[in-house]
């Protein structure tokens, strides 16, 4: 299995005060690893979406800590919206996307779920493929009602117990926290602003009203305009097209038409692609017939190494710096690693180390693409930790978040470069190996790969302790330097046994 890459899109009860919607965002980019793909604010939904991926355990804190942060800047008891509401924090999926089943993501949800019970004090439901009882799949079961009615309902009425955390709710509501495949949220404005139209669409489009299936429709009135405002549940089977047309006709029953169509957030481009192909009646159409995919497969057979890190280290600017350097140089020998393990498969002489080279190729290769990604997380923790730095601190409650985020971002500017000195490490003990047994021809190559990854787990162990001296739990900060040390005695080794191979098949002693 390659990296894990996994997809979250939580939705928030604010989108009109954009630097609240600001500080959500920088709790999530305050985590290395996250990447943020879009972020959409509608003023009259009052409502904002944001898009996040990266791997499954950062992808899983940051989601806790815009969740944090939401709690702490949205009152629900005063937010007023079109769009259906139950917490600050309102809803938060999980969607697999690269290496992950739809069960990882379930568990995510489950424990994400359980740690915003017990730890932020708020009332978490689970949702489609995560919900623990069949009437909590469609999340606007959970919704109905919204916040004021779950207000009176919960702790009173058993159907509204929560999966996780306290049977009240306090200004920030409920967070519905879930695992489900993409979709796509898909808005049709009608040339009117009667909104009972949009009702009736709605109505009939909507799967459980007995129109299209993998449709979910409601309707709002929307900048003095009637909209259908829809999630497109499963779009290989009910493409946007069909859906825009049968829309298209329900409209003209009653004297109006479209006026525009809007997406939120992010589309696959398959979609895209399938309305094109149903719009121009392109029945023979491959994807490979894009010229884009084309090209795009084109660079990655022949790119090559270019001078735009190198250039980046060099320019004068705080990041990227030692710690990305330090993940680059893993990288490197993990590539040397790999290399010499291929130029020995195949090699009769060699026949003994096959099997074990092939595997030292897979796992050299696999730790490549990791410290690779490693160059630019080190780069985003130390970018998160001057972001929180920056962070308003002029009331109480400005400085208890400050600090937090602080907190949380220098923890994790000391977890990243711990990572890259355990890759290192690891790495350094397939270049002793490769020394020892591997092609003596290449003998010098694998010497060169345990030094660069010697020096990769010291320097990334420079960013690991100042960073833990800054850090309260200083518990946590001590096994970090326990973890680091032993690192550092494995690579240590690994150049001792490497000078002994040298010695012993090279003569270079």
């Amino acid at each position: 299995m390659g990296q894990q890459i996994v997809e979250c899109i939580p939705n928030f009860s604010e989108g009109r005060r954009l630097e609240v919607v600001d500080r959500i965002v920088g709790a999530i980019q305050a985590v290395p690893g996250v990447t943020l793909l879009d972020r959409s604010s509608d003023h009259d939904h009052n409502r904002s979406v944001l898009t996040f991926i990266g791997e499954p355990p950062a992808v899983e804190q940051a989601a806790f800590a815009a969740i944090q942060m939401a709690a702490g800047l949205i009152d629900l008891d005063k937010h007023k919206g079109e769009h259906p509401r139950l917490g600050a924090a309102d809803v938060v999926p999980f969607v697999p996307i690269s290496g992950m089943t739809m069960d990882d993501c379930i568990a995510m949800a489950k424990r994400l779920g359980k740690r915003v019970g017990e730890e932020l004090n708020i009332p978490v439901y689970l949702y489609e493929k995560a919900a623990t009882r069949p009437e909590r799949e469609n999340l606007e079961n959970i919704r109905r009602g919204e916040y004021e009615a779950l207000k009176q309902a919960i702790g009173v009425d058993p159907a509204r117990e929560p999966d996780f955390g306290p049977a009240s709710v306090g200004k920030a509501g409920a967070t519905v926290i879930g695992a489900r495949p993409p979709l796509i949220a898909y808005n049709v404005y009608l040339t009117t602003g009667d909104v009972s139209i949009a009702n009736r669409i709605a109505r009939a489009v909507r799967h459980s009203s007995g129109g299209l299936r993998f449709v979910k429709a409601l309707g709002l009135l929307v900048e003095g305009k009637a909209q259908v405002s829809m999630n497109l549940t499963d779009y290989s089977h009910t493409s946007i097209a069909r859906v825009v047309e049968f829309i298209r006709r329900e409209a003209r029953r009653y004297g109006t038409g479209i006026d525009h169509c809007e997406l939120i957030g992010l589309i696959p481009q398959t979609a895209l692609v399938d309305a094109a192909q149903w719009y121009l009646q392109l029945d023979q159409f491959e994807h490979d017939q894009i010229l884009e995919s084309q090209l795009q497969n084109a660079s990655a057979q022949t790119a090559l190494p270019s001078e735009d890190f190198l250039n980046a280290l060099a320019a004068g600017t705080a990041t990227p710096g030692g710690g990305s350097a330090a993940a680059y140089s893993g990288a490197m020998a993990a590539a040397l690693v790999g290399m010499v393990a291929r130029l020995t498969i195949g090699k009769k002489k060699y026949a003994q180390v096959q099997d074990r080279m092939q595997e030292i190729a897979a796992l050299a290769d696999a730790a490549r693409a990791h410290l690779a990604q490693a160059v630019a997380e080190d780069a985003a923790a130390f970018d998160a930790v001057m972001a929180a730095f920056r962070l308003p601190k002029g009331s109480d409650e400005e400085i208890s978040i400050r600090r937090a985020a602080i907190q949380t971002a220098t923890q994790a500017a000391a977890e990243a470069p711990l990572r890259v000195a355990g890759l290192a490490a690891d790495v350094a003990e397939w270049a002793a190996e490769a020394a020892e047994s591997a092609n003596a021809n290449a003998i010098t190559d694998a010497a060169s790969a345990a030094a660069m990854a010697h020096a990769s787990v010291h320097a990334s162990g420079l960013n690991v302790r100042i960073n833990a001296a800054s850090i309260d739990d200083q518990a946590a900060a001590q096994a970090w330097l326990a973890r680091l040390e032993e690192f550092h005695q494995r690579a240590e080794r690994c150049l001792g046994r490497v000078q002994d191979a040298l010695r012993d098949r090279a003569d270079l002693s």
